[in-house]
């Protein structure tokens, strides 16, 4: 299994496990796939896929808020590969890649039923914090800092 930043060649594979993902979760507020484009394929921003061989089985996803945060977004291992520390691998790319890019805080929103979700963002040092955007499927708002 390897984890590496998507390139804009892979935007379909991409594209694809999102689209799983909101599917999974009943994502009500999906971007089009130029927004989604415009969102995770910046130098600021990126998409990290886990591949089995040649298979996606898993992602996640950064995007800039502002100057010093991002919000990670999409994280998603499908359910034949839960278990094996892909979320962890994930995780890690991109905190990996936020710290390298300047970032001081990572931002990311939730709903109450993903209580294993939650439970995992919690384990890696996420703490809750005040509603910082408008989705309305958004229950739960967490934050960590970008340690060096």
């Amino acid at each position: 299994m390897t984890v590496r930043r998507c390139s804009a060649a892979e935007i379909s594979d991409a594209w694809a496990i999102v689209e799983e993902y909101c599917d999974a979760i009943g994502v009500v507020e999906r971007e089009d796939r130029a927004k989604f484009t415009k969102a995770y394929f910046g130098d600021d921003s990126g998409i990290w896929l886990a591949r089995a061989d040649d298979d996606v089985v898993g992602c996640i996803a950064l995007r800039r808020l502002n100057s010093e945060a991002g919000e990670v977004k999409r994280l998603y291992v499908k359910p034949a590969w839960r278990g094996r520390r892909i979320a962890h691998h994930l995780l890690d790319a991109l905190h990996n890649f936020a710290r390298a890019r300047g970032y001081q805080a990572l931002y990311l929103d939730s709903k109450d039923d993903l209580e294993t979700a939650i439970h995992f963002y919690r384990s890696r040092g996420y703490e809750d914090c005040a509603r910082y955007n408008d989705n309305p499927q958004a229950t739960v708002f967490l934050r960590r800092p970008v340690v060096c």
